[in-house]
C-alpha cells in the first residue's frame, strides 16, 4: 500500500497553484489513491472565517505581524482538524500553501520577525511539515496580470504592490535554495500542460522514492 505523502504547492500570485493541483489530484485518485485537496489560509471551517479576514479589505489593514499570527492561528485548525487526521490514515494531503507562504509573504516581504515566524512554525505545527513542496515560480508582473482576471474578490495580498511582490519572489526562491531536498521549482511561465509534466515527473519520483 502507498504511504501517504503530504505535497505543498507554493509561489507568488497567479503562480496557476490551484489548477495545478487540481491536475495532480485526479492522477492520483486515478491510481486508486487517497488524496486530500486543501488550501491555506483555510482548510477548514475554522480556518476558513480566519481567512475572510485576510484575504479582504485594504491592503494595510493587518500588519504583518498580525497576519503571522491570524495566519498561524488559522494552520493550526487546519492541522488539527484535516491535515494530520488524514496522513494518520494514508491519504495524499495536496496543499495549496502552507507554512512557506508565511515565511514568504510575512517574512521576506512583509517583514516580520523571522524568529517569531519560526518559533510559531515550531510550536504549532510540531511534527507536520511537507514531504514536498512545489514552488511554482514567474515573473511578479505576469503573475499579477494572471490574477486579475480571477473573481472573488480577493485581492488584499495582489493589492500591495510589485515591490512587496518582487520580494515575495526572492523569498521563495530563497527557501529553495536552502531546502533543495524538500523544494522543487517549477517555472510556471510555460504552457498549462508542460508545468503539469514537470509537476509529475517529481511526484512520481517522490513516489519512487518511498515505496523503493
Amino acid at each position: 500500500m502507498d504511504k501517504g505523502r503530504f505535497i505543498t504547492f507554493e509561489g507568488g500570485e497567479g503562480g496557476g497553484k490551484s489548477t495545478q493541483l487540481r491536475l495532480l489530484g485526479q492522477r492520483l485518485t486515478g491510481l486508486g489513491l487517497e488524496v486530500v485537496a486543501t488550501r491555506e489560509p483555510g482548510g477548514s471551517p475554522g480556518a476558513e472565517a480566519i481567512r475572510d479576514l485576510l484575504v479582504r479589505g485594504e491592503a494595510d489593514r493587518w500588519s504583518a505581524v498580525t497576519e503571522t499570527l491570524l495566519m498561524y492561528a488559522a494552520r493550526r485548525d487546519h492541522v488539527e482538524r484535516v491535515i494530520r487526521p488524514a496522513l494518520a490514515r494514508g491519504a495524499w494531503v495536496l496543499c495549496d500553501r502552507f507554512a512557506d507562504s508565511t515565511r514568504a509573504y510575512q517574512g521576506a516581504a512583509g517583514g516580520a520577525d523571522p524568529g517569531l515566524i519560526a518559533a510559531l512554525e515550531s510550536y504549532v505545527l510540531e511534527d507536520v511539515s511537507p514531504d514536498l513542496t512545489l514552488i511554482l515560480d514567474l515573473p511578479p508582473a505576469a503573475g499579477l496580470a494572471r490574477a486579475a482576471s480571477r473573481p472573488g474578490g480577493e485581492t488584499r495580498f495582489e493589492s500591495k504592490g510589485e515591490a512587496f511582490h518582487t520580494r515575495l519572489r526572492e523569498g521563495f526562491l530563497a527557501i529553495a535554495a536552502a531546502e533543495p531536498e524538500r523544494c522543487r521549482v517549477i517555472d510556471a511561465s510555460q504552457p498549462l500542460e508542460t508545468v503539469s509534466a514537470a509537476i509529475w515527473d517529481v511526484v512520481e519520483a517522490e513516489r519512487g522514492r518511498v515505496d523503493g
